[in-house]
């Protein structure tokens, strides 16, 4: 039961960083493209490599396991946007803004892959330095 507690409150704080990073990207860079999704959705990629790395098998545990629930599934499950990411390309699409739509797929998904092995790749040179 502790568990879901966790996953709860993270995902709660975790779609509130959501929101707020994308009223904070649509002010500063407008509505015209999903700026706010693609941002919340590299950062999120970026920060599960780097948690991943740090508590997964290889990486020594820096959290307890509740903590590594709340963190990854509950807090990141709730900032990251697929579905946010998918509704507004479809929009995109609908508005026959093929081009743009196109741009957020592959951007989306290069620059969030990119992320997770950059923060991925970070923790393990972290986890190394630590082991010796």
């Amino acid at each position: 039961m502790h568990a879901y507690l966790w996953v709860g409150l993270g995902s709660a704080l975790g779609g509130m960083a959501r929101f707020f990073c994308a009223e904070w990207a649509a002010r500063l860079w407008g509505t015209g493209f999903p700026w706010g999704t693609l941002l919340v959705n590299v950062a999120g990629s970026f920060a599960v490599g780097v948690l991943i790395a740090l508590v997964g098998p290889t990486g020594k545990p820096l959290l307890g396991h509740h903590a590594q629930q709340f963190a990854a599934v509950g807090f990141l499950g709730g900032y990251t946007t697929f579905s946010a990411f998918s509704l507004q390309t479809l929009g995109l699409l609908r508005d026959g803004a093929w081009a743009k739509a196109g741009a957020n797929v592959a951007a989306s998904v290069a620059l969030c892959l990119i992320a997770v092995a950059v923060g991925y790749w970070l923790a393990q040179a972290i986890n190394d330095a630590r082991a010796n």
